[in-house]
C-alpha cells in the first residue's frame, strides 16, 4: 500500500462577476488555486497560465530541495509567460494572478511541499484540528503582523483587498515555500478568496467534516454563495489516502478560466493538461477519483444533484442580485461601524468657534456623518495665544486620550496667559508674530513645543507635524 492524493474541485463565477478569473487544478499529485486579476484586462488568462505551467511540475519523489526549487522555478515561467501574452497584447497590462499550490513529494515519512503567492489560502484539517497554512501576503495582514488592528477588523478594511505579491510578469513575485510532514487521514483545502472572504473558519472547519471530498466542495461553494459572496469562488478539497501499489493515477481535473476551452484558445503558446473533463461553462464540480470507502452516501447522490444542474438554471436571476445587494450592504454597514469604532477612540484640540476645545474623534467625515464631536469648550480664545500655537490649533492636535487633550489645553491657556502678562512676548497677539529669534526645544508629551526667545530675529522655525 502506498499513500497518494484522492481530490475533487469546484469553481463559480459567484452572485456578481461576468466571468470567471479564478482557475484551479486537483490531481493526484499536485493541487493548485490561481485567482486571476485585472477584469477587463483578462485575469482569466494570467491564472490560466499558471494552471498551464503549474501542471507541468511532477513532484513526486523528489528531494525537498529540488522540489521547492522546480515549484519556484514555475513561478518564474509563468511570470515570463504573462509578460509575453502583455507584449503581444498591449491591451491586456495589468494582468495577474495569485497562486497557492500543494505538490504531494510522497517518501517515508511522506511530505508535501507548500508554494504561496497573494491572498489565496491552504488549509489543513487533521485529527478535528483545522488550521490554515499560508499567510496572506496583503496590506491588511501587514497591519495584522504589526498589532495596528486586529484579525477580525480584516474583514471589513477598505484596503482589505490590496495585494503586496502577486504574479504579474512586471514586479518579482517571490513565493512562500516550505515543506510539511504528511499523514494518513489527513484534508487539505485550496481555495480562493471568494471562500475564505465570506466564509467562517469555523464553518468551513464543519464542511470539511463531510466524508466525501465531492460532498465537501460542492458544500464550500454553496456556503459562499449563500454568504452573498460577490466575487469567484473555487476550492479543491484532497484527502491523504493509502491505495494499491499497482492503483493507476486517474487524470487531473482543471476547473475555472484554465478548463474553459475559450480561454485555452487565446493562448495558443501554452499546453493544458489532459483533464477528465473539459468545461463547458464557469462552474464545475467534478470527481477526481472514486477509489474510496465512501460508505452507505457514496457520490451517487452528488453526481444527481449535478446533473441536475445542468440541466435547469443554476439559480433565479431576482435571488442572485438580492443577495448581492445585501451582501454589499453588509460590507457597508460593517465598515461604517468599524470606522466610527476606531474613531470613538482618538482625541485632538481644535477650534470651535474660536474657543480651543476637545473633540472625540478625527477631524473629517463619512459623507453626512461626522466622525468627531466636541468633548470639551475652553474658555481661552484662539485669538489670544501665540502665532505658533494658534496655528497649531487650527490645525487640530491630534493626542491618544482625553486626559493627554486636556494637558495640552492646560499648556495652551499657560501660553495665552503669558500672553497677557506680557503681551511683548515674541509671537503673542499685537507683536509681530511668531518668535523668530528662538530655538525649538523638546517637546512636553503634549504636541507643543517650547520655544525659547532670544534677542534678535534670525529665521522663522519649521512647524512640526501633528503627531
Amino acid at each position: 500500500m502506498v499513500l497518494m492524493l484522492r481530490s475533487a474541485a469546484r469553481s463559480d463565477v459567484g452572485l456578481v462577476r461576468a466571468g470567471n478569473e479564478d482557475s484551479g487544478y486537483a490531481g493526484d499529485q499536485l493541487l493548485v488555486i490561481a485567482d486571476g486579476m485585472g477584469g477587463h484586462a483578462a485575469g482569466e488568462l494570467a491564472s490560466a497560465a499558471a494552471i498551464a505551467t503549474m501542471s507541468e511540475v511532477e513532484p513526486a519523489g523528489l528531494a525537498d530541495a529540488e522540489a521547492l526549487e522546480r515549484l519556484s522555478e514555475a513561478v518564474v515561467t509563468t511570470s515570463e509567460r504573462i509578460a509575453d501574452v502583455v507584449a503581444a497584447n498591449p491591451e491586456l497590462a495589468g494582468m495577474g494572478t495569485t497562486l497557492t499550490a500543494l505538490a504531494w513529494l510522497g517518501g517515508e515519512p511522506p511530505r508535501v511541499a507548500v508554494l504561496h503567492v497573494g491572498d489565496s489560502r491552504a488549509y489543513l484539517l487533521r485529527d478535528g484540528e483545522f488550521r490554515q497554512i499560508t499567510r496572506d501576503h496583503t496590506y491588511v495582514q501587514t497591519l495584522i503582523d504589526s498589532g495596528r488592528i486586529a484579525p477580525a477588523e480584516a474583514a471589513y478594511h477598505p484596503r482589505r483587498n490590496l495585494l503586496m505579491r502577486a504574479i504579474d510578469g512586471v514586479h518579482p513575485a517571490e513565493p512562500d515555500v516550505s515543506v510539511r510532514e504528511a499523514r494518513l487521514g489527513d484534508r487539505y483545502l485550496v481555495c480562493s478568496d471568494g471562500l475564505s472572504g465570506y466564509v467562517t473558519d469555523d464553518r468551513m472547519a464543519e464542511l470539511l467534516g463531510l466524508k466525501d471530498p465531492t460532498a465537501v466542495v460542492t458544500a464550500l461553494v454553496d456556503a459562499a454563495l449563500e454568504a452573498g459572496a460577490p466575487d469567484n469562488v473555487t476550492c479543491v478539497v484532497a484527502d491523504v489516502v493509502a491505495v494499491d501499489e499497482a492503483t493507476e493515477p486517474e487524470a487531473p481535473v482543471v476547473v475555472g478560466a484554465a478548463g474553459e476551452p475559450r480561454n485555452r484558445e487565446r493562448l495558443p503558446d501554452l499546453t493544458f493538461p489532459a483533464d477528465a473533463q473539459i468545461d463547458t461553462r464557469p462552474a464545475t464540480v467534478v470527481r477526481v477519483s472514486t477509489r474510496s470507502d465512501t460508505g452507505d452516501s457514496g457520490v451517487s447522490p452528488i453526481a444527481d444533484v449535478y446533473h441536475e444542474e445542468q440541466r435547469g438554471p443554476r439559480r433565479r436571476s431576482r435571488l442572485k442580485w438580492l443577495l448581492a445587494v445585501l451582501g454589499v450592504l453588509v460590507i457597508l454597514v460593517g465598515t461604517l461601524l468599524a470606522t466610527l469604532t476606531w474613531a470613538r477612540g482618538q482625541w485632538y484640540v481644535g477650534n470651535d468657534g474660536g474657543y480651543v476645545a476637545i473633540y472625540n474623534g478625527v477631524n473629517g467625515s463619512l459623507g453626512p456623518i461626522s466622525l468627531s464631536s466636541v468633548e470639551e469648550v475652553s474658555t481661552v480664545t484662539v485669538d489670544s495665544l501665540p502665532d505658533f500655537e494658534a496655528m497649531q490649533v487650527e490645525a487640530t492636535i491630534a493626542t491618544d486620550s482625553l486626559a493627554s487633550a486636556q494637558q495640552v489645553v492646560q499648556r495652551l491657556t499657560e501660553r495665552a496667559a503669558q500672553c497677557q502678562t506680557v503681551p511683548t512676548t515674541p509671537g503673542c497677539p499685537g507683536t509681530d508674530g511668531i518668535d523668530t529669534g528662538g530655538d525649538v526645544g523638546s517637546s512636553q508629551g503634549d504636541g507643543l513645543p517650547t520655544l525659547t526667545p532670544s534677542a534678535s530675529p534670525a529665521s522663522t522655525p519649521a512647524i512640526p507635524p501633528a503627531p
